[in-house]
């Protein structure tokens, strides 16, 4: 039976693809779309869900989320992403509506009327997840995992300790870490080896579709920005290794480890603290990513393009 989700996106470059990857995958039954606040302000990243859909023509419920972290002061991640969150292609005006349903209440409700099968899958801050289980702790015992793109047990993208995601609502992770639900975290030293490599950007290049070449735009851009602003020579496509790993777990290794929030330090705040080798005596929470199959990985995003 195919995974049923919600993807909770922020796009975002690599949301982007994580859309059309989850969309368009026999493995995944994508029941909605929710959006939130975070590499760039609601208002735009729900657009940019608006318009990935429309240009592939996916039809699955898009909701808008949360628009400002719990507690902290919101950034957003322009640098990477540009003014639109999506910033590379020329899109045209979306055919695809948001309907009218708050995402927080399209999460607590889709969940409710579920057997316990969906799987919540957050690619941008955890702000949207966070005030679901809040709000309705019922949720809890329907939710089959929890796996989201966040974090990293070695060093952050945002500041020295701390990745983007987190850093952007570290109380909303806090949250979610600490809620008891099966979890897998996919960070940085994962998302980092799932580079668009030229040999990449060129085999999606070759399918000459329109949606294709928005794709190539897309990692052309980012793969721009990326240089400048870390100086790697090919962007880290970051989302997608979540859904890849509900399609095929053997995508990528984990290892089952106490995983906690820094809400408090002046240096780490933001930061997620991966106890490798159980030096704090606690019961391990979360499976964190360690190792990708690049091939694997790259197969699949290529051949879900060719499919639309």
């Amino acid at each position: 039976m195919p995974r049923k989700i919600i993807l909770d996106v922020d796009p975002g470059h690599d949301d982007a693809i994580a859309i059309l990857l989850a969309a368009n995958s026999p493995e995944i039954d994508l029941l909605g779309i929710t959006t939130v606040a975070g590499n760039q302000i609601l208002e735009k990243t729900t657009l940019n869900a608006q318009r990935i859909c429309s240009a592939a023509g996916i039809n699955a419920p898009i909701a808008k989320g949360m628009d400002r972290p719990i507690v902290r002061q919101q950034i957003i991640a322009d640098d990477i992403h540009g003014n639109s969150g999506l910033d590379g292609p020329a899109f045209s005006k979306p055919t695809v509506d948001v309907i009218p349903q708050h995402a927080v209440n399209f999460i607590i409700e889709t969940i409710i009327k579920s057997d316990g099968d969906i799987t919540l899958v957050p690619t941008g801050p955890l702000t949207n997840i966070a005030m679901a289980l809040l709000l309705e702790p019922k949720i809890r015992d329907k939710i089959q995992e929890i796996i989201f793109m966040g974090g990293a047990y070695g060093i952050g993208n945002t500041t020295p300790g701390a990745e983007f995601n987190i850093f952007a609502d570290p109380e909303a992770a806090k949250i979610v870490l600490n809620s008891g639900l099966p979890l897998t975290m996919v960070g940085l030293d994962l998302t980092h080896q799932a580079t668009a490599t030229p040999d990449v950007i060129e085999r999606i290049k070759s399918i000459g579709t329109p949606l294709a070449n928005i794709v190539v735009e897309l990692l052309e851009f980012f793969g721009q920005t990326y240089f400048e602003v870390f100086g790697f020579p090919a962007p880290p496509v970051h989302d997608p290794c979540t859904v890849a790993k509900l399609i095929d777990p053997d995508v990528f290794t984990t290892r089952h480890l106490y995983v906690d929030v820094d809400i408090k330090s002046e240096l780490n705040y933001g930061r997620t603290v991966c106890d490798f080798y159980g030096v704090m005596g606690r019961q391990p929470n979360c499976h964190v990513a360690i190792d990708l199959n690049k091939e694997r990985f790259w197969n699949l995003i290529i051949e879900a393009i060719k499919r639309y």
